[in-house]
């Protein structure tokens, strides 16, 4: 047996992370409406499946809060909500590994849904929850403390259509990115 073929036997294929994140959202405009998105912290929990050395499929949740931010010609409405993301990308590994860094590239597909706070005086009356379509994309690199163990470091950029929670004063139509940076552990089994 080579030992090529060693390594591929020994290569754990499935691993799970948790990340802290940011979350730093560009803000929109339109002729009646500007919207500002607070940046927030959030986590994200994530499992991977790697179905051979350079491809892999993840599934993510992320979890954060922040207001949404609607001034108009009437006033400020506002928007406090908690933030789901569930994302699902393909995943790239890139094929140089110097000195135990292991990059990689990623694009996908998923939802984010915006569930109001209700608190008072944080949200606008009448604001329900909202699901969005989401399309991620991003790169990282993993750094490998031992074979199960792994520090990563992650950009994912989020772009979706700006949420109006069911509000007629709050709809506008245009579409966002959100930043996303993380960094946590993950562990290979």
């Amino acid at each position: 047996m080579s030992i090529a073929g060693t390594r591929a036997d020994e290569r754990s294929t499935q691993e799970v992370g948790v990340q802290g994140t940011g979350i730093f959202t560009k803000d929109s405009s339109s002729n009646v409406l500007n919207q500002h998105t607070t940046n927030s912290g959030g986590v994200l929990v994530s499992y991977r499946y790697h179905f051979n050395r350079w491809f892999a499929a993840d599934v993510s949740y992320g979890w954060n809060r922040d207001t949404q931010q609607n001034i108009s010609s009437t006033g400020s409405l506002n928007v406090q909500s908690n933030v789901h993301q569930t994302t699902v990308a393909a995943v790239v590994n890139l094929p140089w590994n110097p000195a135990r860094l292991n990059p990689y590239v990623l694009a996908g597909t998923g939802a984010l849904v915006f569930a109001p706070t209700q608190a008072t005086g944080a949200t606008v009356a009448g604001a329900g929850n909202q699901a969005k379509a989401t399309f991620v994309y991003g790169g990282g690199v993993n750094y490998d403390f031992t074979k199960h163990l792994t520090f990563r470091l992650e950009y994912r950029g989020l772009v979706y259509g700006r949420p109006d929670f069911g509000v007629n004063a709050l709809r506008s139509g245009l579409t966002t990115n959100s930043a996303q940076p993380s960094a946590g552990v993950v562990y290979r089994f």
